[in-house]
């Protein structure tokens, strides 16, 4: 607990050194108390803990993008269900996506001018999965200019999204190589996620590869091909994970400020409950999961979703089932960046597509279930069993099986639920009943800009804020290949 405040405290947004004309000057300017330079390590620290508490907490993950990809709903202060959004918390987003940004590339460039090979790729792959979560958020954005205020971009331009992605594949690419060249320099304590282990670091960055490449696979299979064969095709150099221990799970330490978010929300609010789709979909597949997920409504003992983003009040709350312990009533809790059960289901829908993956779509499906429930404490072989071989889950070549069981497996990663729920369109969920907004058949396609970006950088905006209609929708991503949903 204490190493965590010491490496996040000291870290905040790097300052780059300033030349100044005599050393003198520099001397007498130095606040010995405010370092102008943290060690690398202490700023990755920053990095994961500023995102993990940023974006994975009620506001950046809970409210809207859990609900968006149809895991929770709303039983108390509806607006955010219903897409009534607050204009601070997408101005407190973005700045902190651009503080973690920023500081990210701060390591970079720091471990690259000091030849630490294992810290700018460590650095690299966490910025690339950053760059992804906040493109798949609001498609078109600052990028390339993004973190270059000291070089005069102050008013930085906007990149499409369909040149970010090759951007973000090739960093990741970059980082897997750097890896690959069995560098020995250490992470230090600075490293919140993988305590130093460089395999689980590497692992981490060619999954993100195979998560990636899928998501462009309806708009560029021949690339989407080639990376995910790359990467299956040479497990030595381009290791993935290959069971739950290396899951990217960002675990905090219990001690305040460091309670995990979703925990911090629990001790004092009671605004969430799991939604109906997901409820009722468990209950068709009589999964196991279930009781992990969720905690039976108050009322009756039943298990019961809330509508996403109904109109008028909810009558009788106590009807609705509560988010489960293990995701919500833990101080140790974890948020996860990603998963090994995912891993799984890529290369399940990968294989299936005829592409060589070294398995199997049937069984990288069913290690995928089994991963999941393995995760949630189900390990009985029989239990395992019985479901992967019940009447609606077992494999049966039809790649929404994949998606359905993706869904579920993905619980408390609202990003990557809400990505591959536009992506897929599975599930199939409505817009919101309660919506401000007619005429919309699905969930939003996309998150609304901070009103500072209209003010502030007005001339590179125009355009990305034109493309939208009604805050949320509009143009889709690039890689959202749906018809005739608007």
């Amino acid at each position: 607990m204490k190493k965590l405040i010491a490496y996040i405290g000291i870290a905040g947004i790097v300052l780059l050194i300033q030349s100044s004309c005599t050393k003198k000057f520099e001397e007498i300017n130095t606040n010995p108390n405010s370092p102008v330079n943290a060690p690398t390590t202490n700023v990755l620290a920053f990095v994961l803990e500023s995102f993990g508490a940023s974006f994975f907490d009620s506001w950046g993950n809970m409210n809207e993008p859990e609900s968006y990809g149809g895991h929770l709903g709303k039983i108390q202060y509806l607006d955010e269900s219903r897409y009534i959004y607050r204009t601070g918390t997408v101005s407190s987003l973005w700045t902190s996506l651009y503080r973690v940004a920023k500081n990210a590339q701060a390591v970079i460039d720091q471990a690259k001018a000091s030849n630490a090979i294992n810290m700018q790729a460590a650095a690299m792959t966490f910025q690339a999965y950053v760059w992804q979560i906040a493109t798949d958020r609001w498609r078109d954005l600052p990028f390339s200019q993004a973190v270059s205020g000291d070089k005069g971009f102050i008013t930085p331009k906007y990149d499409k999204q369909e040149d970010i992605y090759p951007a973000i594949i090739a960093q990741l690419k970059t980082a897997a190589d750097l890896f690959a060249q069995g560098a020995i320099d250490p992470l230090g304590p600075g490293d919140l996620l993988y305590a130093g282990n460089l395999t689980k670091w590497k692992k981490f960055c060619n999954s993100l590869r195979l998560r990636v490449a899928t998501r462009i696979s309806n708009v560029n299979a021949t690339l989407s091909k080639s990376i995910i064969e790359e990467i299956t095709g040479n497990a030595t150099k381009y290791p993935i994970f290959t069971s739950n221990s290396d899951n990217a799970f960002f675990t905090w330490t219990a001690g305040t400020p460091y309670q995990e978010p979703w925990y911090v929300d629990f001790k004092t609010r009671d605004d969430h409950g799991i939604s109906k789709p997901f409820v009722d979909s468990m209950k068709m597949l009589v999964d196991p999961r279930l009781a992990i997920y969720a905690k039976p409504a108050a009322s009756d003992g039943q298990y019961r979703g809330v509508e996403i983003g109904p109109p008028g009040n909810l009558p009788a709350i106590g009807q609705y089932s509560r988010i489960g312990v293990r995701f919500r009533e833990t101080p140790a809790g974890f948020s996860p960046f990603m998963r090994y059960s995912e891993v799984q289901f890529i290369l399940a829908e990968a294989a299936l597509k005829g592409w060589s993956t070294g398995t199997t779509a049937t069984t990288a499906y069913n290690n995928g279930i089994t991963a999941s429930l393995n995760e949630n404490g189900i390990t009985d072989a029989t239990v395992i069993s019985t479901y992967i071989n019940g009447p609606k889950v077992l494999w049966a070549a039809n790649v929404k099986q994949i998606y359905m069981q993706k869904w579920l497996a993905l619980y408390k990663d609202g990003h990557e639920t809400w990505a591959e729920e536009r992506r897929t369109d599975f599930p199939l969920l409505p817009a919101a009943s309660g919506s401000p907004f007619p005429g919309h058949t699905r969930p939003p396609f996309r998150y609304p800009y901070p009103t500072e970006e209209t003010t502030l950088n007005g001339n590179n905006s125009a355009a990305s804020v034109a493309d939208i209609k009604d805050d949320f929708w509009g143009k889709k991503m690039w890689w959202d290949t749906r018809t005739g949903v608007q």
